[in-house]
């Protein structure tokens, strides 16, 4: 690696860590030539995950986005941002496990309810009311029994 400071193309490591949970190493290094030193990281490029959207449009996966959804979904209920953080977490965990480089948007959501269904049950509603996009009452309502039937079993 070239010292950014006198561009001698040799540098050894003086220290490496892990940081950002492990995902990454910081190293810091030396020039052999003329001691700068320096801090470099290095990290496992993930392939990006893209998510195909009902019209056919295609997008970047984004946590944020999934994130933002489950925060509306949560207002005003007592889930912790944490959880919410984790559901997110473990979502795009198993995406990227499954090795598909397009995932359908339909399949993002689903897991988003099935996660939700299990912390909040006013929080899904309104998750599925949106995603769902009930056309009227009735749907709204068959909704409502399949939910007390499961809590039933």
């Amino acid at each position: 690696m070239k010292c950014p400071a006198c561009q001698h193309n040799g540098t050894r490591v003086v220290d490496s860590r892990p940081v950002d949970e492990s995902k990454a190493i910081r190293r810091r290094r030396e020039c052999e030539d003329c001691g700068y030193r320096f801090t470099t990281f290095e990290k496992v490029e993930e392939m990006p995950l893209i998510v195909v959207k009902k019209d056919g449009s295609r997008e970047e996966f984004s946590r944020e986005k999934v994130l933002r959804g489950l925060i509306r979904a949560c207002e005003k209920r007592p889930v912790p941002l944490d959880v919410l953080e984790e559901i997110v977490f473990s979502i795009e965990k198993e995406l990227r496990r499954q090795g598909n480089a397009e995932v359908k948007s339909e399949d993002v959501g689903e897991m988003v309810m099935e996660r939700l269904v299990e912390i909040d049950d006013v929080a899904y509603v309104r998750f599925a009311s949106v995603y769902r996009q009930f056309k009227d009452i009735n749907v709204f309502i068959d909704e409502l029994k399949d939910l007390l039937k499961k809590e039933d079993e």
